[in-house]
């Protein structure tokens, strides 16, 4: 079944809708609250989470990208989860050791102009990585914002490890002079 026809069957606010979803992205949803939570049963939560938020505000919206959509809202039910947890490592899992990588290049969260600074950095970080060569982007991408493990990723991108390491830390590195030059930090 094609996006479009699922989407419809959540318009149409039919039960196949969550069913036809889940068949067809579950693994991608799982495998971002796996990378995300230590716990698979916090992880298979969030996933039930993610079905009833698209259920409920798919009337609402009508995504032009459906996988994506669901990405990013396990993603977000993934860190309300480990907020509300209050979790300081960010679950102590590989999320929490991708997370500590980029501190030295991103200001502290909770200050007091928090909403613009988030849209500024927004702004520069969409700039950013739209000009980084491919490869960069989508190994910056899988470790940062899927929560990848190195390890993942190198063979993702048939390489080794190092390899990913050094150009993860050449990324950081250019993150940080971009953020510089535009006075963000």
């Amino acid at each position: 079944m094609d996006d479009k026809e699922i989407v419809d069957l959540y318009w149409q606010r039919s039960e196949r809708a969550i069913p036809e979803t889940e068949a067809k992205y579950g693994a991608y949803c799982r495998r971002i609250a796996g990378n995300l939570l230590a716990s698979p049963e916090d992880a298979e939560e969030c996933l039930n989470d993610t079905w009833l938020r698209a259920w409920n505000s798919m009337p609402d919206q009508r995504p032009a990208a459906l996988k994506l959509y669901l990405g990013r809202l396990t993603r977000w039910l993934c860190l309300d989860r480990l907020r509300r947890e209050g979790r300081e490592k960010r679950g102590g899992g590989e999320f929490s050791v991708a997370w500590e990588e980029l501190e030295d290049c991103l200001a502290a969260p909770g200050t007091p102009e928090g909403h613009l600074e988030q849209a500024e950095l927004a702004g520069i970080l969409k700039r950013f990585l739209a000009g980084l060569r491919k490869e960069e982007r989508t190994v910056f991408l899988a470790r940062y914002w899927f929560g990848c493990s190195i390890a993942e990723i190198a063979r993702t991108h048939n390489c080794g490890q190092s390899k990913i390491k050094t150009m993860l830390h050449r990324t950081r590195k250019k993150l940080q002079q971009t953020l510089r030059e535009e006075a963000y930090l």
